[in-house]
């Protein structure tokens, strides 16, 4: 895409961001409304525990009850939690059908990637699937053209939750910017069954980029991440409509990007610090 084309793009997703805010305040004072307050404090924090360096520590992490996987365009790294030992290595070839793996999750002995073409467009997805006891490459389901970019998935009680980008910077597809974001509800046969997306005020936070993270947490609570903000959203699914309810914003030590819970009732998480190629472990607990 030309220079100047892609500065036009960005331009005019920056204006139709601005001019949305500033409709939703004057329509507000004009009916004689006030502003909605800013969101409260999250009744969560975030505590870091450790870190591990990590050469794959760019795109994301998974765990288990003894591992960590890590995450890169196109490789992965297994490493041991209790010393940090790099045990196992997978590495697509170049040129090869995989080229940027994003988020993934550990379920019954099984790495499960999300998987897109980024930042080539039209985008295509996937999910990808390894045996965690070897790595071996063992499954796959394409979406081929979808609604966008499949950044992460997770699933809860028989349903997978994953979502799909737009961007505003690279890999923006046509007429497309951050606001059509989708996180779509499927059956465990990735039938669709439901979608919905992020508030403007949220989608304004990503900065021309979109959810990298996402994921359930204790008490069910859905937590997300964006690109590179040392943040975590608190998300409620609607009781009507289809926009999403950010709930709260929850500071971290870690910039965005893609992270997992390994035991998601007790609050540990892993993330990565990508600048750092670190993989980091915490917990996430409520306030007193």
């Amino acid at each position: 895409m030309p220079r100047t084309e892609a500065l036009t793009r960005r331009f005019i997703y920056v204006l139709k961001v601005g001019l949305m805010a500033w409709c939703s305040q004057a329509l507000a004072e004009g009916a004689g409304q006030t502003p909605a307050p800013p969101l409260p404090a999250a009744p969560w924090k975030f505590e870091e525990i450790r870190r591990l360096p990590a050469a794959e520590a760019k795109q994301g992490v998974a765990a288990d009850d003894s591992h960590v996987y890590v995450i890169d365009n196109r490789t992965i790294g297994k490493y041991r939690l209790d010393n940090g030992e790099r045990v196992a290595r997978w590495e697509g070839p170049k040129g090869g059908p995989l080229t940027h793996l994003n988020a993934g999750i550990v379920r019954e002995g099984k790495l499960y990637c999300a998987h897109s073409n980024f930042p080539s467009v039209p985008t295509v997805s996937s999910v990808e699937i390894w045996d965690t006891s070897t790595l071996k490459h063992v499954g796959s389901h394409s979406f081929g053209h979808f609604v966008g970019s499949l950044t992460w998935v997770d699933f809860k009680n028989g349903f997978w939750y994953a979502c799909f980008a737009q961007y505003a910077k690279a890999g923006a597809e046509p007429g497309k910017d951050p606001s059509f974001t989708e996180v779509i509800k499927f059956d465990d046969q990735w039938r669709r069954l439901e979608g919905w997306v992020f508030p403007a005020a949220l989608v304004a936070q990503f900065g021309g980029n979109s959810s990298s993270g996402g994921g359930f947490g204790p008490d069910g609570q859905l937590f997300i991440t964006g690109h590179d903000a040392k943040e975590m959203y608190l998300i409620e699914f609607p009781e009507a409509g289809s926009e999403l309810v950010w709930k709260g914003t929850l500071p971290t030590s870690f910039p965005g990007q893609a992270f997992a819970w390994q035991h998601a009732d007790q609050g540990l998480i892993f993330a990565i610090d990508r600048g750092k190629r670190e993989v980091l472990a915490g917990r996430v607990t409520r306030r007193p």
